[in-house]
């Protein structure tokens, strides 16, 4: 078992999985405003060490994806930030892609950027505890999209990414997401899903990445959030692996599945169906921003002083989700 594998499987083993804390300062900027509460440095440590001080963290998080701002804090605890979530048994990571941009030549479409002076970051991060990493790229579906170009643009930038990461000691996190917005069928997620997957691993093997040492993390096959077209969980989860099966080689440890703009509890509903119907050796867990910080953040905004009950909610996210990542979640224990 390579060095890098050992790593993966910490993060995702045993129903735990990836808190995605890596808001930029922009996106955390909205949700901070949209409660009410003012976006700065001291607030937004405040709500991430209050998650990350949580009793949730040691049984149910395997890792916390952080921001270039979070991973160069000190709590108020007195700890580096990158500590204080290696003394809960989680691994610290760091999101190295600079954001999507406008593709030349398809202007609709996104390429993400974040190759230029990378190899010299990636040295930062792992001195700060960095233990993996994430880079997302991103693509829409409709009538011409996503396009063969964004596909293969997006996979080529990913598989460079990979290759730098593990020559640096780290795991990549692959993070290929077919977005939920606009009127497309399930049917058309899963065809486009699938073709975006198998790229980007043809684009990691001609890169000579290890993929023994990496965590996929995808979108799961919905249909859009537009689209009149609805299907059941089950059929969600069904679909999901279908598209899994053909399109991810089986040295790959582990999926980490993105919430995606589904609701907290339809996020762990699905969660749990795609690991009661798992039929391969993939580990099948969970790597969740807002659909595991939302209710906590709404509740903290009401009182930040209230650090216990601001945990206790995310202490719940978190355990649903771990069970969900065993096929163990049911609906009753929602109420507990």
């Amino acid at each position: 078992m390579s060095e890098l594998n050992k790593i993966a499987l910490q993060i995702l083993s045993n129903g735990k999985g990836i808190l995605a804390a890596d808001e930029s300062n922009g996106t955390m900027t909205k949700r901070l405003e949209a409660v009410n509460i003012q976006s700065s440095p001291e607030n937004r440590l405040l709500f991430r060490e209050t998650l990350f001080a949580a009793e949730g963290m040691k049984d149910c998080i395997g890792g916390v994806i952080l921001f270039d701002e979070t991973i160069n804090q000190t709590s108020n605890y007195g700890k580096t930030i990158p500590t204080m979530i290696s003394e809960t048994g989680a691994v610290p990571g760091i999101k190295v892609d600079t954001g999507a941009k406008e593709l030349a030549n398809s202007l609709d479409e996104k390429i993400t950027e974040g190759l230029d002076g990378l190899r010299e970051r990636l040295k930062k991060y792992y001195e700060l505890g960095a233990r993996f990493t994430k880079w997302r790229g991103v693509y829409s579906i409709g009538e011409k999209y996503p396009s063969k170009l964004a596909i293969s643009s997006n996979a080529h930038a990913l598989a460079r990414y990979s290759a730098l990461v593990q020559e640096s000691g780290m795991v990549p996190i692959v993070e290929p997401e077919v977005l939920m917005d606009g009127e497309h069928s399930a049917e058309d997620c899963l065809i486009k899903t699938s073709e975006v997957i198998q790229k980007c691993f043809e684009e990691l093997i001609i890169h000579k990445v290890d993929l023994t040492g990496i965590i996929l993390k995808p979108n799961m096959i919905l249909p859009g959030n537009k689209s009149k077209n609805k299907i059941s969980n089950e059929e969600i989860s069904l679909k999901t692996l279908e598209c899994l099966k053909k399109s991810v080689p089986n040295e790959v440890p582990g999926i980490a599945f993105l919430s995606g703009g589904q609701s907290e509890v339809e996020a762990t509903e699905n969660l749990n169906l795609i690991n009661k119907n798992n039929d391969t050796n993939f580990i099948m867990t969970y790597s969740y921003g807002r659909a595991l910080q939302q209710s906590a953040l709404k509740f903290w905004s009401k009182d930040i002083k209230d650090i216990k009950g601001t945990q206790n909610i995310f202490n719940h996210r978190a355990r649903m989700n771990t069970l969900a990542a065993q096929g163990k979640w049911s609906n009753e224990l929602e109420n507990k």
